[in-house]
Order: C-alpha cells, then sequence, then structure tokens
C-alpha cells in the first residue's frame, strides 16, 4: 500500500470525516483537518533507501496513487553542526536545520508540494492563497509543474522578489493594501465563485502534512532520539504544528518514545500575538495591531490555528518569545560569519532568541538545541 491515509479528523472538535470528501475544514466547527493513518506496522528503516524528498515517507502521507505526486525535489534539508556560532554563546551542541535549500529557497516548498499533489488527486485544477513571500513562489512553482492555475494575494509592501518569482512561474498575482489577513480574505470571499481550491495555512488538510516531514527528517538525523530544544520562526504556525504531529505520529509506529523537544516559538516584537497570548495563559491570541517587522514571514497578525501553536508549544514545556528587527540583523551576520550560511530574517530571528533565553537561564546551552532556518536570505537583500 503507498499510503496509509484513512480518513480526516477535525483538531479542534475532534470528528472524523472520509478522506474521500475533499473537505477543507470541518463542517461542524470550522476547524482545521488533520490527516490520519492506519495500517500494519511499519519498519522505522523502511524509507532509508529512497530518495531524500518528503515523499520518502510516503506511507504516512496522504497521496494514494503515486501518480499524482508534484515533486520538485523537495525535503531533505542538511542538519548542520554549528559549533562557531554555538561558541559564541556558550552552546556546545547546536544544529542548524537550513530549510534554504528546497526548491524556491525555502521550506514553504514541503508543504506546497503535498497541498498540490493532494489537489490534484482530487481534480482540482485552480489554487488560490494569501501569502508572506515564500509561500506564493512555492504555489507557483508547483502549481506550474502541475499544469494548474495559480492565484496569489500578497501585501502591496511585500518584497518585490517575491511578486517576481510569482509572475516567472506563471502566476497571476494581486498586490493589496493590509496584511495577510487582508489577503485571506479575499481569498476565502473570491474562492466560491472563482472555482479556487484555497490553499491557505491550516485551511486544508494537507500543507501541514508536508510539513511534519521536517520531524521525521530530524527524528531519522538524530538516530531517532529528538534534540532536548527546536527554535521555530513562527507565522502561520504550520512548521511547529507539522512537526509535532510527526512525533506523535512516530511514536504510535513506535520509531520513538515518549521525550519530546520543547517546542519554541519565535516571532518579531513588532508582531508578537504568540508570545502575548502565551505569557497571558491564554489559548487563543488576539490579532495583532499595526505589525511591522522586516521578516515577512512572522507578519502574521493572527494565525488561524493559533489554538494548536500554543496547545503544543504547552504540552512541551516549550515557550514563545520576540525579538526585534535589529536583533534579527545582528544574528543574521553572526550566522553568516560563523557557519557560512545566508539565512533569513526569520531564521536569524531563532539565534536571537535562543541567546535572550540562555542569558536568562530558560534554555540550557549543554542541552542539544536545533535552530531552523526557514529560507534563504537571498530573496531579502
Amino acid at each position: 500500500m503507498f499510503s496509509r491515509f484513512s480518513h480526516l479528523e477535525c483538531a479542534k472538535c475532534g470528528d472524523s470525516l472520509d478522506r474521500g470528501g475533499g473537505a477543507s475544514l470541518c463542517p461542524r466547527c470550522g476547524g482545521p483537518l488533520f490527516a490520519r493513518y492506519r495500517g500494519k506496522p511499519l519498519e522505522r528503516d523502511s524509507a532509508a533507501g529512497r530518495p531524500r524528498t518528503i515523499w520518502r515517507w510516503h506511507e504516512m502521507m496522504p497521496v494514494e496513487d503515486p501518480e499524482n505526486i508534484v515533486s520538485l525535489g523537495e525535503g531533505g534539508a542538511p542538519l548542520l553542526t554549528a559549533a562557531r556560532l554555538g561558541r559564541t554563546a556558550g552552546f556546545s551542541d547546536l544544529w542548524i536545520k537550513d530549510e534554504g535549500n528546497n526548491p524556491t529557497g525555502s521550506f514553504k516548498a514541503r508543504g506546497l508540494s503535498a497541498a498540490v499533489s493532494k489537489a490534484r488527486e482530487q481534480g482540482r485544477t485552480k489554487i488560490a492563497l494569501p501569502t508572506a513571500g515564500n509561500a506564493g513562489g512555492a504555489a507557483a512553482a508547483y502549481a506550474a509543474k502541475a499544469g494548474m492555475e495559480c492565484h496569489v494575494f500578497m501585501p502591496e509592501d511585500t518584497p518585490p522578489v517575491f511578486r517576481l518569482e510569482c509572475e516567472r512561474y506563471g502566476a497571476k498575482v494581486t498586490l493589496v493594501p493590509g496584511l495577510i489577513d487582508a489577503c485571506g480574505r479575499i481569498v476565502a470571499e473570491r474562492s466560491p465563485r472563482e472555482g479556487w481550491h484555497d490553499v491557505s495555512t491550516l485551511k486544508e488538510p494537507y500543507r501541514v502534512e508536508g510539513k511534519k516531514t521536517m520531524g521525521y527528517e530530524l527524528a531519522e538525523d538524530f538516530g531517532w532520539e529528538l534534540p532536548d530544544a527546536i527554535l521555530y520562526p513562527t507565522g502561520g504556525g504550520t512548521g511547529l504544528i507539522g512537526m509535532w504531529k510527526a512525533f506523535e505520529e512516530m511514536e504510535e509506529l513506535k520509531w520513538i518514545g515518549p521525550r519530546r523537544p520543547r517546542m519554541i516559538a519565535v516571532q518579531a516584537a513588532g508582531c508578537a500575538p504568540i508570545p502575548r497570548a502565551f505569557a497571558e495563559g491564554k489559548p487563543v491570541s488576539e490579532k495583532w495591531e499595526n505589525a511591522q517587522t522586516y521578516a515577512s514571514g512572522l507578519r502574521v497578525p493572527k494565525a488561524f490555528a493559533d489554538f494548536l501553536i500554543l496547545r503544543d508549544i504547552r504540552a512541551s514545556r516549550g515557550d514563545a518569545v520576540a525579538v526585534t528587527d535589529e536583533q534579527m540583523r545582528r544574528a543574521a551576520d553572526e550566522i553568516g560569519a560563523a557557519e557560512g550560511l545566508f539565512v533569513c530574517p526569520e531564521g536569524a530571528a531563532v539565534w536571537a532568541a535562543a541567546k535572550d533565553l540562555a542569558s536568562e537561564g530558560k534554555l540550557d546551552p549543554s542541552s542539544r538545541v536545533v535552530l531552523f532556518n526557514t529560507g534563504t536570505g537571498f530573496k531579502y537583500l
């Protein structure tokens, strides 16, 4: 069996849905849907000899016919030691997962490969989404590969390279006054009448399936022992949520035990709804007004699935912190000079946060810490 995909489950109310129904959100409560899997025990090393893309884990992915896979070689991003960088702040076991090596230069390739592949399997021909930048480029690229129409809505002050990238892949780009939430409203309003399949973050079940493969890779790279802490730049939060889902799946498969890393969400000081909600003990965040940061991927004033982000952080005994744009700029320089990596601002943010947390006694610098760089810095020149 190529895939063990059995059904969909609402992450909010727990209702189960048939996997072939084509639902994007829970019809009962409007919550996000997760793909669930069943089948015989699966050998932990079953993927060892397969090409290092997200599809090497195909039994735990939602596409049922391999002919529907739309791939540009996404996944398999390197996990790099960062000893020189770590020594500058007293870290003795520091690592960087460098997602900038993905097609279109970011981790978004993972999620959009999965979403577009499943959309193709469902017979969709048009997709649409709001984007802060990288998701739009990835959606446009995979839609082009699949022969689909792609409609991208992005804030009008998004760095021009993101618009040009989408247009190069043949997508229709609309610049919108305001932030990504304004773009999302347009997509939601127009999709039914335009016949677009909305692939917004966690408003369909399959982008998170592509993102979860970061968790599978991380476990495999460390010999099936998870690190002590993961620092992740968090906008919409699909990557953090996806990795937590992967850890649960791997435990069910008996590939790992119950031990989990602390999940630490990092946002920008100019747009920090998750750290504020976490500090106040709230289950959901409130919209961040007048959001400002040069890290486009962190300029998300309210994530659709914020309740899942906060739930997973708390379940891991993790944290949620914010850093300034100036801290990001300094951190990017430090990472580049020490490790030879040209990281995106979002990836720089996690290093700035790690140093702050260590200095405050909230992160043990002798523990195994993984920083996620979610994209290349070349798009932010």
